[in-house]
């Protein structure tokens, strides 16, 4: 009785597609497709979950989700922007790979560890930073049948806020606004004092400030901004 149900549990703690996908060949030439040029496999269908698809093999997946696989150092990677929208990818190492940032899909066993090495994953004993527990997708999987408490399945933080953009602008217009203000009476008045410009920007009534400050441009004074006087013709000091 208690296999089935523990079983039950790890299907519910994972997406159905998993499995497949971590399984499936990539980067073989499509059958369907073998004759035209864009017919490597790395695609695949997380609806459908069946084998790796081409390019040419999407126009049967219209409105499904499909997410890229890529390569490094001859394993099959996805990019985490891609794959965190459907599971929970925490506890596996992420790398930055031409400025993208990647999970592998399968282990990657490691003979050795390197030197000073305090931190390995828990299924291949791959090398990782102290912050982990896993170096792929797959090793997470199989760390499930060890830990109940690791899942795929994404759980919304109870409590959590979301910031809007909008109030932020809003609650800064008033600061710009009192800031261009004190900028248009400097240039008016040509000469204020600087304690009165700060004074000019703890004002609540901004139209209030622009009035008091407010000069005709067809009256401004000639102002001679030459206020040091030219030097004279250089002496050598005498000897």
């Amino acid at each position: 009785m208690g296999g089935p149900l523990m079983e039950l549990g790890e299907k519910d703690r994972r997406p159905p597609w998993l499995c497949p996908l971590l399984r499936a060949s990539f980067f073989a030439p499509c059958k369907v497709h073998s004759d035209s040029s864009k017919r490597e496999c790395n695609m695949y269908c997380l609806d459908c979950t069946g084998s790796a698809l081409c390019s040419y093999c999407l126009a049967h997946h219209k409105d499904h989700h499909v997410v890229q696989i890529r390569r490094s150092s001859y394993h099959n990677v996805i990019r985490v922007a891609e794959v965190s929208k459907f599971i929970d990818i925490s506890c596996v190492q992420s790398y930055i790979i031409n400025s993208a940032k990647i999970v592998f899909l399968n282990e990657r066993p490691q003979p050795r560890p390197g030197k000073g090495v305090t931190n390995t994953c828990e299924i291949c004993c791959r090398s990782l930073l102290d912050a982990f527990r896993f170096c792929s997708l797959g090793c997470k999987l199989s760390g499930m049948k060890r830990d109940p408490e690791l899942t795929f399945s994404h759980h919304p933080k109870a409590g959590e806020q979301f910031s809007h953009g909008s109030e932020s602008d809003e609650s800064s217009t008033p600061k710009k606004l009192r800031k261009t203000a004190a900028f248009s009476c400097r240039i008016n008045l040509f000469s204020p004092p600087a304690v009165a410009v700060e004074d000019w920007r703890l004002w609540d009534d901004d139209c209030a400030s622009l009035r008091s400050c407010s000069t005709s441009p067809t009256t401004l004074p000639i102002v001679n901004y030459r206020t040091s006087r030219r030097k004279g013709v250089p002496h050598r000091a005498p000897f």
